[in-house]
């Protein structure tokens, strides 16, 4: 019989593409990851993986014992279930979510995690991100998915996302060095804001407040309206069908990341994997 451990690290590997981000998956090392396949090859007395500088590959044996493999564990997944294995998880999560990711596939995530662990409830907070660290460090918020641009190095990013400027149809003399800018920003607190104002400081630029909001619909609004240009995810800009400006100076990627609190409970770090391995699938952006 096949240890189930060391068929889920041969499955991570495969749907990974790679024993690193396999190793990040199942949270363990690189070396423990290499250690299962080459014990898996030894049960199974053949070679399972081929692996060049760029790629690992499943060999012939590899593919046949992978289909095996998957249904091994989703047996023995559901044989736990069964048997109420599954109910030892449960409780509060508390998240914190940016608006911005309470409009992308993180939404779906968080769904699927619900109906995968009926005995636990998500208690969703949405704000800004800078506004919710601070309930984090006191306990209040368990998790914080939400965006920066650079800097803060404790938090885990998920993906990233270019930012450009973007306008609506009221045109404006973007080269007018004389004139300021008028700007559509989130507040103080959001990253976006102060990556935008150093590009134009760093240029140049003079610019001006000329609307603020927490809100995406309302910035894209003003935006359209013609209050002014903004700094937004390039995403966001093609779906809204905003004008990007290519003259200004170019602005960081946006970066989105989960931030969990120092001291974890299991149902917060159970969360945080199936996040990572969902977002993983989708790809999300």
């Amino acid at each position: 019989m096949f240890d189930t451990i060391l068929l889920r690290s041969l499955i991570a590997v495969t749907d990974t593409g790679g024993f690193t981000r396999a190793a990040e998956e199942l949270h363990l090392t690189q070396s423990a990851i290499s250690a299962h396949i080459r014990r898996l090859e030894t049960e199974a007395g053949h070679k399972l993986l081929k692996r060049t500088t760029r790629s690992v590959s499943l060999t012939p044996a590899g593919i046949q014992l992978a289909g095996y493999a998957r249904t091994i564990l989703a047996l023995h997944d559901d044989a736990r279930m069964s048997l109420g294995a599954s109910k030892l998880i449960s409780g509060t999560i508390s998240v914190g979510l940016s608006e911005e990711m309470a409009q992308s596939a993180v939404i779906d995530c968080l769904r699927q995690f619900t109906l995968a662990h009926p005995d636990i409830e998500l208690a969703l907070r949405i704000g800004l991100t800078g506004e919710m660290l601070p309930l984090l460090q006191s306990g209040s918020l368990d998790i914080i998915l939400g965006s920066r641009c650079g800097g803060d190095k404790d938090s885990e990013v998920l993906w990233t996302e270019p930012m450009v400027w973007v306008s609506g149809p009221v045109p404006f003399a973007i080269d007018d060095l004389s004139a300021p800018l008028p700007l559509v920003v989130f507040p103080d607190q959001c990253p976006y804001r102060a990556a935008a104002i150093e590009s134009l400081v760093r240029s140049g630029h003079k610019w001006r407040i000329s609307c603020q909001t927490p809100s995406i619909g309302a910035l894209v609004g003003a935006v359209n309206g013609g209050l002014g240009i903004a700094p937004i995810r390039r995403s966001i800009a093609v779906s809204t069908e905003l004008q990007e400006i290519v003259t200004l100076p170019s602005l960081p990627q946006a970066e989105f990341i989960l931030t969990i609190n120092e001291k974890p409970k299991h149902s917060a770090t159970l969360l945080m994997t199936e996040l990572r391995k969902c977002i993983s699938r989708n790809q999300i952006l």
